[in-house]
């Protein structure tokens, strides 16, 4: 391995490195990490790093904290650099991995996967991006998603006794909760992502590859049945119809009250009672409810999967820090010290104590991501599928919009020649 540790190097910030040389031992290789800013306490890589370097003898770690801002250029650059000073593995999200991936600029650990990793047991959300054909690049670390969070106390007031198990008693109940001056749900009339998992709950997506190249699906029947649900939910309140959840940021809005639900991932919450401690107590979570009350709704699976670069110097020292970190032990401690959805379904367990993560993953289980293609983050830039929610809650013909806005996806998911 190319770095290799002469001195003492010890802790310093979110840098989470072994301090010393073991006397009397032969000189370890270091392994090079990136991992992203907050995505896990210091306290974790601390024990995660003392754990692995005392069942690898012959590893050293050097985990380096980064920044979001910026980080997709920083990857690219590293993937691109043949000086043997890059990292060996890099924590991206879980929708970056296909513009990473593309060129060969990843190692293909689809061995691992299947051998050491229980692929298949991951959660869909999180191993599909990671995948191109048959196979495996990014590795499945952990996963966030949406859930409703709502006012027990307004849940009590409009006699809903329990949260709702099917869309149609969404509906209904959403339309009871929407009375005295309070809102339903505030749901801003561009959330996409949540939009998105109704299209999926339909049997439509946001795009299909068809004949090796991408073609918008907002028109398909199944997909126009998602919007027009959609629709019907978001009239159950006040939220704008030509904004996101960010504008304004739904969280202040449900802290100033008169809301009932929203749609966000449980984490926000925190700021909720932040911003008003008087709701401190009467936040409640449940899974974004399905078609029927046997499955509950498909939702976009946001989180994190590891990768190993190509131009790695050592790939079998980069694949047992991955394998240490996905594996059960490591992925459910992170789990639980960070409120995340562990990357398989079966360790859900972990946090089931906790009311919101629990939520949370029981809907990650159907999770879903965005489709699987580098060009996708052209079609986020100057997103035509918020033009189009707009045009049909405002009233437009649904089926000439949804032609219009898969056109614009189509024109974006061409690649570059």
């Amino acid at each position: 391995m190319r770095r290799r540790l002469l001195t003492l190097v010890c802790v310093t910030g979110s840098l989470v490195s072994a301090c010393g040389m073991l006397p009397g031992h032969h000189e370890r290789k270091t392994v090079t990490v990136w991992l992203m800013k907050d995505s896990a306490s210091p306290a974790f890589l601390r024990r995660f790093t003392a754990d692995f370097e005392r069942t690898h003898k012959d590893l050293r770690l050097d985990i380096r904290i980064q920044e979001w801002t910026g980080i997709v250029d920083k990857v690219r650059k590293a993937l691109g650099d043949g000086s043997g000073d890059g990292p060996d593995v890099i924590e991206v999200g879980n929708t970056q991995v296909p513009l990473y991936a593309d060129g060969g600029r990843l190692a293909d650990l689809t061995l691992e996967s299947m051998r050491d990793w229980g692929k298949d047991e991951w959660l869909p959300g999180l191993a599909q991006p990671g995948q191109d054909g048959n196979a495996q690049y990014g590795i499945p670390w952990y996963a966030a998603n949406r859930v409703v969070i709502y006012r027990k106390d307004l849940f009590e007031a409009a006699g809903v006794t329990r949260p709702p198990k099917t869309r149609e008693e969404w509906l209904a109940d959403t339309g009871k909760l929407d009375s005295g001056g309070n809102q339903g749900i505030y749901l801003a009339g561009q959330d996409w992502y949540t939009l998105s998992g109704f299209i999926w709950d339909e049997g439509g997506d946001l795009a299909l590859r068809k004949d090796y190249k991408w073609e918008g699906a907002l028109g398909s029947p199944a997909a126009l049945r998602g919007m027009d649900f959609y629709r019907r939910l978001q009239a159950l309140g006040r939220g704008p119809v030509d904004a996101d959840e960010d504008h304004p940021p739904q969280a202040g809005v449900f802290a100033a009250g008169k809301v009932a639900q929203i749609v966000a991932v449980p984490g926000l919450a925190q700021s909720i009672v932040q911003q008003n401690p008087a709701l401190k107590g009467k936040l409640g979570f449940f899974p974004v409810p399905g078609r029927t009350a046997a499955r509950p709704g498909a939702v976009f699976t946001g989180g994190s999967d590891l990768v190993v670069p190509e131009n790695t110097e050592d790939q079998f020292a980069a694949t047992a820090v991955v394998g240490a970190l996905v594996g059960a032990k490591w992925d459910t401690e992170l789990a639980r010290t960070m409120n995340y959805v562990p990357n398989k379904s079966s360790l859900a367990s972990a946090v089931a104590g906790e009311e919101g993560v629990a939520a949370m993953a029981v809907g990650a289980a159907h999770g879903r991501a965005t489709p699987s293609t580098p060009q996708w983050a052209d079609v986020e830039a100057d997103n035509p599928i918020k033009e189009y929610m707009t045009r049909v809650i405002e009233g437009a013909d649904p089926v000439v919009e949804a032609r219009r806005a898969s056109a614009k996806i189509t024109q974006e998911l061409a690649p570059d020649v």
